[in-house]
């Protein structure tokens, strides 16, 4: 399956790099489903969980307080 690169930072530091084929993440306005390919996007974030799935890998979970998710062509 296809992957995006993924990158979550804080204002300290980066928490993760790496691939992914589908990250979902909680905006204020819900849950977004991100796949490669998917529409650029700019939205906030709420408090929550983001999931990053990854082909033969235990899905991960990264707890964020808030922040701006970015969505280019092939880096999130």
């Amino acid at each position: 399956m296809a992957t995006m690169q993924v990158d979550i930072v804080s204002a300290e530091e980066e928490i993760f790099s790496g691939e992914a084929e589908m990250v979902i993440a909680p905006s204020e306005l819900g849950a977004v489903g991100i796949m490669p390919g998917h529409a650029q996007l700019l939205a906030r974030l709420r408090p929550g969980e983001v999931l990053l799935r990854a082909s033969g890998q235990d899905d991960q979970f990264f707890y964020v307080s808030g922040g701006i998710l970015e969505v280019q062509p092939h880096v999130v």
